[in-house]
Formats: structure tokens, C-alpha cells, sequence
């Protein structure tokens, strides 16, 4: 039987469920991300395809730069579809998430790491580093909804725009423990090096070329003379030229891609904000994230089924997986959000609802390819079940919970909100 046709045909039927899926699925405490999982554990057991050849250890340039790819096409969405305006009181809740619930989450799952798990500093660190931030890819079952649908959710808000931000917020403390672990001077030496080049540099390089990019790209969308306007060919495809642009002119610099993307989408909306034309560039681009999450998902399946990263699981990996999903990030959201005007049930929610998923896959590949670290493997493998029990938990209760948030609003969740049009493409 020849592998490649058959997986070309099994490929299209994937790609077919999932743009059915969603729809049979909005009723039903199941999510999107456990179906892909399933399907890739069915192929790898089938042997019907080469996905078992996709175990992070033994290819982690391919984990790396599949998960990276995704990881920038859903941050490009996630800050195109954020109709509020960025601002101190406006984005609260974002504030108090990324400067208080996630470097809390970082020293609590380093800590797990150092005690339970028997891993170094290094190591420790680069758990709690890549389990810190929430994933924009597997969080869009929480998220807000196309620009322009006029959503006043604060708990959709504060998910999405948390998961935006976190992502490349969480990368210096990555940086750090690839200090950490490749320093061979004083303490005092990689430190100072840290904070000038991992800390201040690459984030203000990310802030400010991300502003910069996203003011040009907007100009050339919305404010050239009409028969110019790139706005005006309606053509969505332009959010992968906008993402990319982004994120290499940042990363050329050394800068935070990650940042900048996000910053470049909330800048473009900035500049012409009630346009039309912003749905065109976050549907595309919701369809290519949502093929590449299949994909991705489907050799997680496989890998998982591989068996060869659970072989080493025990009880002290899955001891720290449930608590940090359990106790870290519910306990660090909430002592956040201490002091918010909001309901006690949003707080609670936005809390709990800190999916873990692609983007933590991503940073150990990278700091693996790096630097070498001590317990590399117990890392995955805690990473791997903390992602299976993210989605499995959150999959299976988000839709009841964003149900109930809805009826608790006055909105049929399950009837699509209008756009605001307006002449603005």
C-alpha cells in the first residue's frame, strides 16, 4: 500500500471533519482539539502513516518550527479580534494576569520541578517558563469572537487578550534558564547579560518594531489613496503576509516575535478600527491556524501513542501535572484578580481556564536545541501530560461553562453575533 496516497487521502478527511466538527460539536462537552488527539492515537496505532516519527526528541527542529508557525498566525488573530482599545483601567484584568498570576506560576512550577521532580535549577526553571503562559491556539473555545461582533465578555476579554501578551512575556524567564544552564562565569555576570539583552532589549525591540510595522501596514491597508488600499482587494490572505513581516523583521533584531505579532495586530486595528475589512484578515487567518492546530494535534496524538515519552511518567510526573492545573494556576489567577469589582464566578472562571497547549511545546524545543539541560526528558514528559489534561479537563467543560456565562448575559450563545458595518474597508 503506498503510504504517502493514503496519507494524503486521510489528510483531506481530517481537514473536512475539522471544518464540520465545530458546528456538530457547539451542544456538546467536547471540544475540537480531544477529537484531533483521538484521531492522531487511531492513525499511529493503525501504522497506516509515518506519524509516530514525529517524537519531539528525536525531531525537535520539526516541533520547533511547526509549533512556532502556529503559535504567530493565532497571536496575529487573537489581537486582530480585540474590539476594546488597549489601555491601563480598560485592560485590568490582562495587567494584573501577566504581572501577578504568571511569574507566581513560574516560581510555583519551578518549585514543583526542584522538589518533586528532582530537577535542577535549570530545569526547574524552563518547566514553570514554558508551562507559565496560556496557549492562543487551543484557548479559542474561550476566546472573543471576530472583530466587530460587538462581545463585552470580560471573561472572553481577559483570556484572549492574557494569551496574546503571555506568550512572548513568558520568554525571558526561558532565556533564563538557557542562561542558567550554558553559564560557566559568576552569577553576577549572566545575570546583568540577562536582564540588558533577554529582558529590556527583546521586549522593547518587540513593543516598539510590532507598533512600527503594524503603523506602516496600516497606513498601506487604510489610509493610502481608495485604489491602493490593500483593504480593498478583501483578500484576508494579507494577515499571513502581516504576521510574517512581523514577526522576521523582529526576530532579525533579536527581538520578541511573539510580542511584536500581537502588538502588530492590536496597532492595525488601532489605525482604521471599524473596518470591514478586519473580519477578511482574522477568517483567513482563523482557517489556516485552525489546519495547523489539526496537524499538530494529530501528531500529538500520535507521539502519545508512540508511548515512548509516557514510558517514563510516575507518580511524582503526575502528581505535579494535577497540581499545577488544579492548584498553581487557579491559585495564582485568583490572587490576581484580588480586589476586581467583577463577580466572584468571572474571577473564579478566568482563573481556572488557563489552557496549556502548543506554545509550551514550542519553548522546549527551542531551549533544547540550545543548551543542554538536566532532566530534559522528565520535562517533556510532565509537559506533555500537563497539555493531555488541559485539554482533555478544559475541552470537556468549557462549552457548559461559556453556555452558562451566556444565558447569565442574556445571549444565545449559539446564534452568531452580527458585525458592526461600517464603511471603513
Amino acid at each position: 500500500m503506498n503510504t504517502y496516497i493514503v496519507t494524503l487521502f486521510i489528510f483531506g478527511g481530517v481537514v473536512l471533519l475539522t471544518t464540520w466538527l465545530p458546528l456538530v460539536l457547539r451542544r456538546m462537552p467536547l471540544s475540537l482539539p480531544i477529537c484531533c488527539i483521538v484521531i492522531g492515537a487511531s492513525l499511529a496505532w493503525s501504522g497506516l502513516t509515518l506519524l509516530p516519527r514525529t517524537n519531539p526528541l528525536t525531531n525537535m527542529g520539526l516541533a520547533e518550527h511547526m509549533t512556532e508557525l502556529v503559535v504567530i498566525v493565532a497571536l496575529m488573530g487573537a489581537g486582530l479580534k480585540l474590539d476594546r482599545p488597549i489601555g491601563w483601567k480598560r485592560w485590568i484584568i490582562t495587567w494584573r494576569l501577566l504581572g501577578i498570576a504568571m511569574p507566581l506560576s513560574i516560581a510555583a512550577i519551578a518549585g514543583l520541578g526542584w522538589y518533586i521532580l528532582g530537577l535542577g535549577p535549570a530545569s526547574a526553571l524552563l518547566l514553570g517558563a514554558a508551562l507559565a503562559p496560556t496557549d492562543p491556539v487551543l484557548a479559542s473555545d474561550v476566546q472573543v469572537g471576530p472583530p466587530q461582533t460587538g462581545e463585552k465578555d470580560e471573561v472572553r476579554f481577559a483570556l484572549t487578550s492574557e494569551a496574546g501578551l503571555n506568550d512572548g512575556l513568558s520568554f525571558p524567564f526561558v532565556m533564563a534558564a538557557i542562561a542558567l544552564a550554558t553559564n560557566t562565569g559568576s552569577n553576577v555576570e549572566w545575570i546583568g547579560r540577562w536582564f540588558i539583552v533577554d529582558v529590556l532589549w527583546r521586549l522593547v525591540a518587540g513593543l516598539v518594531v510590532g507598533w512600527a510595522i503594524g503603523r506602516v501596514l496600516g497606513y498601506f491597508t487604510f489610509r493610502l489613496p481608495e485604489s491602493g488600499q490593500i483593504a480593498k482587494t478583501g483578500d484576508g490572505l494579507a494577515a499571513l503576509g502581516f504576521t510574517f513581516i512581523s514577526y522576521g523583521a523582529t526576530e532579525l533584531i533579536h527581538g520578541y516575535g511573539f510580542v511584536a505579532v500581537f502588538v502588530t495586530a492590536l496597532t492595525l486595528r488601532s489605525v482604521e478600527r471599524h473596518s470591514v475589512y478586519h473580519e477578511e484578515l482574522h477568517n483567513f487567518g482563523e482557517q489556516i491556524e485552525r489546519v495547523l492546530m489539526m496537524i499538530l494535534l494529530v501528531f500529538f496524538g500520535a507521539t502519545l501513542a508512540e508511548g515512548t515519552l509516557f514510558f517514563l511518567v510516575d507518580w511524582r510526573v503526575v502528581l505535579v501535572a494535577v497540581l499545577v492545573l488544579a492548584i498553581v494556576r487557579p491559585v495564582a489567577g485568583w490572587t490576581s484578580l484580588l480586589g476586581c469589582r467583577h463577580p466572584q464566578a468571572e474571577r473564579i472562571i478566568i482563573s481556572v481556564f488557563g489552557i496549556r497547549g502548543l506554545g509550551s511545546i514550542y519553548y522546549l524545543a527551542y531551549a533544547s536545541g540550545v543548551a543542554k539541560f538536566q532532566g530534559i526528558e522528565i520535562v517533556w514528559v510532565t509537559v506533555f501530560l500537563i497539555i493531555l489534561l488541559s485539554i482533555m479537563v478544559h475541552g470537556i467543560s468549557v462549552t457548559p461553562v461559556m453556555q452558562w456565562i451566556d444565558r447569565r448575559r442574556g445571549v444565545d450563545s449559539l446564534k452568531p453575533m452580527p458585525a458592526v458595518v461600517d464603511g471603513g474597508r
